[in-house]
């Protein structure tokens, strides 16, 4: 069956957005938020960065968790029934958002931080462990502040079918934002960590009861589930 002046269109499967599949019963349970860090360093800035985060998304009622990225092989190092990918994989399918904190080395995001985000499938069967959760991106640079950790991330983030966040942190000269005890100093960038996991708690609030509606599509809808599945095992075997 088509449609007057959409002949390409399959009229079963298209279906006109309605407002009131946006108005899901808030679920009551505290939002769940997975942390990862991309640095193995003792002191590691990108780590207490996202320490200060996930005190800041306790206060604002959420439930964390940080992955420590120590042990985690490289990808395809290992099976993915080896114990730290597997821990990693179900903490993505627990969470209902994610904080990515990478340093910046040579112009981009840390090989650990990507070698997390790898491990991470794009799909497990026809279960997405990322797709429709939100997400909030912050790095860390040794020297003048820089984006292009961040705008990497956030890049990985749509290729991950992910809802990230507009707001976003770059720490710069991080070496003289931690105090001794790893605790960040009040400055404008501690001003902007708070504005970032602040409305990181409000997008997930708003979008994680509806977020089976917001990323259902036509295409998948038009095939069927076997030929879904196909596909969906090709694209991840290549």
């Amino acid at each position: 069956m088509t449609l007057p002046n959409l002949p390409n269109v399959d009229a079963d499967c298209i279906a006109v957005p309605r407002i009131d599949r946006l108005r899901a019963t808030p679920s009551t349970h505290p939002p769940r938020i997975l942390l990862l860090y991309g640095s193995l360093r003792e002191r590691s800035y990108s780590r207490f960065l996202t320490q200060e985060a996930e005190r800041l998304l306790k206060n604002f009622g959420a439930e964390t968790r940080i992955f420590d990225p120590h042990g985690l092989p490289l990808p395809d190092g290992a099976e993915v029934d080896h114990p730290k990918v597997r821990e990693l994989r179900e903490l993505s399918l627990w969470s209902e958002g994610q904080v990515w904190t990478s340093p910046e080395r040579h112009g981009a995001m840390s090989g650990v931080m990507k070698a997390q985000i790898d491990w991470i499938p794009l799909s497990v069967g026809a279960v997405r462990p990322t797709q429709g959760r939100t997400l909030a991106v912050m790095q860390v640079s040794g020297g003048s502040q820089s984006f292009n950790a961040v705008n990497q991330m956030r890049v990985l983030g749509r290729w991950m079918r992910m809802v990230t966040i507009p707001n976003q942190s770059s720490v710069a000269k991080a070496y003289q934002e931690f105090d001794e005890a790893g605790r960040m100093k009040p400055s404008s960038y501690y001003d902007r960590v708070v504005d970032v996991m602040e409305e990181l708690v409000k997008f997930t609030l708003l979008t994680r009861d509806v977020s089976s509606y917001l990323t259902d599509r036509y295409s998948e809808r038009k095939e069927s589930g076997e030929a879904l599945m196909r596909r969906v095992n090709l694209v991840a075997a290549t």
